[in-house]
């Protein structure tokens, strides 16, 4: 069944929302929130239908859909970004009305109605841009996106901090614009069209590395590959969490949907482009878990997971271009589905993460890894939400994240036999890289979760914190159910990917994909049992406990009895070995004022560790050399007339001497 059947029809529904959205500015306090949800709720309903009538229906062409003299395209790929897009805007959405109250006092009726515009902008533009084959109407919706976010991300502007992050996101948003323009101009010079279409005739004739490399980087930076990873860090700690939440699960993942359009048009040169991929993923996977690790922020480890993340992704796009550069099908398909499936594994447990990290922060007021601990006493079910969403970006069974990572490992695996020897090398590489991604991010969020949830509060909070209400909950309850699901059923999931990678780059799905998918389907079963038999174990504990007297006490202290919260791992003693380990790589300031032996006794003291990013440190040298050189310029503006009519002479001058030298 396709929804839009009508050339007016088809302008009606999709420009409505568009006028609806100038509602939001005139809906009373009470009713503005429910509007917004209404509006959401019909701009889900009225894209997911086509994006699920291709999977639905089997169908390979694209859906072609005219608006105005606009034409917009959804093909496989496209509606898979869709159906994810929608359903975190819309968990994101439910999870925000709680999520504000907070702000209700301090911020006025237009700030929040300006949040909510943006909210559904975002939603729009990101939407667009998945529809839009025309390089002119997706750079406008690149922009869009761009603004819309930069205002999410400033809802918190009073705060000098927020603004400067806010600010330099916008910058560097707009520095990946500018390399998108240049590469759809380029592209606009060789073949007299500015379109995606446009590009498998420009890479039919000229170097397609190159033109690639510009897209890669445009996309790279809202992806947030490493080097061009700077603004993220920032930008998800300065946002409200339901912005965190959908800007780490869908909007960056419009860099990798950008990245994989693009790939789909490559002709030449496809090896190189995969290895390309492939080591910059490693190393984004790895720099970014390793940041994450030595984090206190909690919502900056999570910002530094989506790097890494974004890493595994890539390195899954990286393999499947690899086994189109050597016509090795099978590591095309295993490499590419895997990278796609994590993309929607990504954006249920990030998001749920976020969402919980949020929860916390509402009722503790501070993302201080150091200030919290014993949580799971007073907020037991976002302790389990966090728990859930930990296991699952660990790549842990029975959950999702395990799949999407099992079939990179796979692809991996098979390519150490394909190609030739530094081929196996590379993937042998890739394998390491991969595994120590793993292990380190189970070595992460062990310290996070047990740190912020388990063991006794650090600092004192209100006595009277308790559990987030329902609204809250509701969105982190259907994210797990998602994660669950796919981890439990993941050929439901696989096989539309694989009919995706199929289309998209002509593979024919053989007998070795199946039984890779057979085996997928034998080990969800055992997941399946294993989750069987821990729900009946804790419903047996559950119904014993109901019959006995339960009685809590202090953890034993090794025959010590004068145990306290000062005596607990910190955030920073816990990650010390690890830090002391991988010195060489951080940028590690330390601010503390040392004890002199003639101090007998000393005053108190505090150790607080830095860990600095070394590529923001790079760009920060860069800018501040700028700044330099504008503040020399600056002389130049003297307030005296005759100053100003004397460069002008000169600049005449410049140019009369260079049309002599034949030069100009």
């Amino acid at each position: 069944m396709i929804f839009f059947t009508g050339h007016i029809a088809d302008n009606i529904l999709l420009i409505a929302p568009i006028i609806l959205s100038i509602l939001i500015f005139v809906c009373s306090t009470k009713f503005r929130y429910y509007f917004t949800l209404v509006l959401s709720l019909y701009i889900v309903i009225i894209t997911s239908i086509p994006a699920l009538s291709i999977f639905i229906n089997n169908i390979s062409a694209p859906i072609n859909i005219s608006l105005f003299s606009l034409d917009i395209k959804i093909d496989n790929l496209s509606a898979f970004f869709i159906l994810v897009t929608n359903f975190t805007m819309l968990m994101g959405l439910l999870y925000s009305n709680g999520y504000l109250k907070i702000y209700s006092n301090s911020k006025s009726s237009f700030e929040l109605s300006l949040h909510y515009f943006s909210y559904v902008w975002l939603h729009i533009s990101m939407l667009s841009l998945l529809m839009l084959r025309n390089g002119l109407a997706f750079l406008i919706a690149w922009e869009l996106m761009a603004v819309f976010s930069f205002i999410l991300v400033s809802f918190e502007g009073e705060k000098r901090k927020t603004l400067k992050t806010a600010i330099n996101y916008l910058i560097q948003m707009h520095v990946g614009f500018v390399f998108l323009l240049i590469a759809f101009l380029i592209c606009l010079a060789k073949t007299g069209d500015i379109s995606f279409d446009a590009l498998k005739i420009y890479f039919e004739s000229n170097n397609n590395f190159w033109l690639f490399f510009l897209f890669f980087i445009g996309f790279s930076i809202k992806a947030g590959f490493i080097p061009l990873h700077t603004w993220l860090p920032e930008a998800h700690p300065a946002a409200p969490s339901h912005v965190s939440g959908v800007m780490s699960g869908v909007m960056i993942k419009m860099g990798i949907y950008g990245i994989v359009r693009v790939i789909t048009y490559i002709q030449t040169d496809i090896y190189y482009i995969g290895l390309f991929i492939l080591i910059i993923s490693a190393i984004s996977g790895l720099y970014g878990v390793m940041m994450a690790i030595v984090q206190h922020d909690l919502k900056k480890l999570l910002a530094y997971h989506s790097i890494e993340n974004i890493g595994i992704i890539g390195m899954g796009i990286g393999l499947g271009t690899i086994g189109l550069g050597i016509n090795n099908p099978l590591l095309a398909i295993l490499g590419f589905t895997g990278g796609l499936l994590h993309v929607l594994n990504h954006s249920l447990f990030k998001s749920l993460l976020f969402f919980s990290a949020g929860s916390v922060y509402k009722n503790y007021h501070t993302r201080n890894i150091e200030q919290l601990g014993g949580v799971i006493h007073k907020m037991p079910k976002t302790a389990a939400f966090f728990l859930i969403g930990s296991v699952a970006i660990c790549g842990l069974p029975p959950l999702n994240g395990f799949i999407s990572e099992i079939l990179i490992y796979c692809g991996l695996f098979k390519g150490l036999s394909a190609g030739n020897f530094n081929n196996s090398i590379t993937m042998l590489l890739a394998i390491i890289a991969l595994t120590l991604i793993g292990g380190l991010a189970i070595f992460c969020f062990t310290k996070a979760f047990s740190i912020v949830f388990l063991g006794t509060p650090r600092e004192k909070h209100n006595e009277n914190i308790s559990e987030v209400d329902n609204q809250m909950l509701l969105p982190k309850v259907l994210i797990s159910l998602m994660i669950l699901i796919i981890g439990l059923f993941p050929i439901i999931f696989i096989n539309p990917l694989l009919q995706i990678v199929s289309c998209q780059f002509q593979l024919n799905i053989d007998s070795n994909v199946l039984s890779i998918t057979d085996s997928l389907s034998k080990i969800s079963i055992i997941g399946f049992i294993l989750f069987i038999v821990v729900f009946i174990l804790f419903y047996l504990r559950s119904s014993l406990l109901k019959k006995k007297t339960v009685s809590y006490a202090p953890t034993w202290g090794c025959g010590s009895v004068n145990t306290n919260e000062r005596q607990q791992y910190t955030s920073t003693s816990f990650a010390n070995n690890f830090r002391e380990l991988a010195n060489p790589i951080f940028s590690t300031h330390k601010d503390y004022k040392k004890i002199y032996e003639n101090e007998i006794f000393p005053s108190q003291r505090s150790f607080i560790v830095h860990i600095e990013d070394i590529f923001s440190k790079i760009i920060i040298s860069i800018v501040n050399f700028f700044m330099w050189i504008l503040k020399k310029l600056a002389r130049l503006q003297t307030g005296y007339i005759q100053h100003y009519i004397l460069y002008a002479f000169i600049f005449i001058l410049l140019l009369f001497l260079l049309l002599y030298l034949n030069i100009l």
